[in-house]
């Protein structure tokens, strides 16, 4: 790849896209959209949900993938057919391996509004019939560590209680300054806006924007105003093996 290929292969930061399912409950999505209309090997979607105290989603089967849930306001109340009954509050996330099917349902707790990042992983050929299971964990139970121009905490990966069947990792940063985001070799991700605004690799970025990579590089991400500056990144291991999603179900 010549550079001016490898320069033209970065892109620049998309829109989510706004999406209303039919339960009522709104999201930006960040992919698949109109404007990125792929999956993004190993990851089926994903998107900021806004769930209003009288919305939420009822008792509703998945199967062949997992969902990693992160609160950012309000709370959620998850219930699911394990007899898990859980309330994950803001900075809080939990992890659902569908696997060979689970039925869960979705609320906003305590009569107040909600939101937060719901990821789709898929799960690897080999795995789509494995047990279903939950795990949740605290704010508290997420390690926070102060980098070079940024407050990063894992969600997934290092130190983090959550794991998938997928080899990933999904940070939530504060950028006050300058960060680098440095995927590893063959991996594929994204970032995506949480909060505020500011540069990514010089192209402005704010809220609800997304940036896929699927390129190993080292991307450069600015706070260049006074004001809060957050954005989640997240990457992975591609299984390379074709992502067959009906609806609920991703085969």
């Amino acid at each position: 790849m010549t550079r001016d290929e490898a320069e033209e292969s970065r892109g620049e930061p998309l829109s989510g896209q706004r999406v209303q399912h039919g339960t009522g409950v709104n999201s930006n999505r960040a992919f698949p959209t109109n404007e990125y209309q792929a999956n993004l090997d190993p990851f089926v979607l994903f998107e900021r949900f806004y769930i209003d105290p009288d919305k939420g989603f009822p008792m509703h089967a998945h199967k062949g993938f997992e969902i990693v849930s992160y609160m950012i306001e309000g709370g959620m109340d998850h219930e699911d057919s394990l007899g898990v009954e859980h309330t994950a509050y803001e900075n809080d996330a939990m992890r659902i391996t569908t696997g060979s099917g689970i039925q869960h349902s979705e609320f906003p707790a305590d009569g107040a509004a909600c939101n937060g990042l719901q990821l789709w992983v898929n799960l690897p050929r080999e795995d789509k019939e494995a047990d279903p299971d939950y795990v949740d964990a605290s704010a508290e139970e997420l390690p926070t560590t102060a980098v070079d121009g940024a407050t990063v905490t894992t969600v997934i990966g290092d130190g983090s209680p959550i794991d998938l069947h997928t080899e990933m990792e999904y940070l939530d940063v504060h950028v006050d300054d300058t960060w680098t985001w440095t995927l590893p070799d063959s991996w594929s991700g994204f970032l995506y806006g949480v909060t505020g605004s500011g540069t990514v690799d010089g192209d402005g970025f704010e809220e609800g924007n997304v940036l896929p990579v699927t390129d190993t590089r080292e991307v450069v991400v600015e706070n260049d105003n006074d004001g809060p500056f957050r954005l989640v990144a997240v990457s992975g291991l591609p299984h390379e093996e074709p992502i067959r999603q009906q609806g609920p179900f991703v085969f």
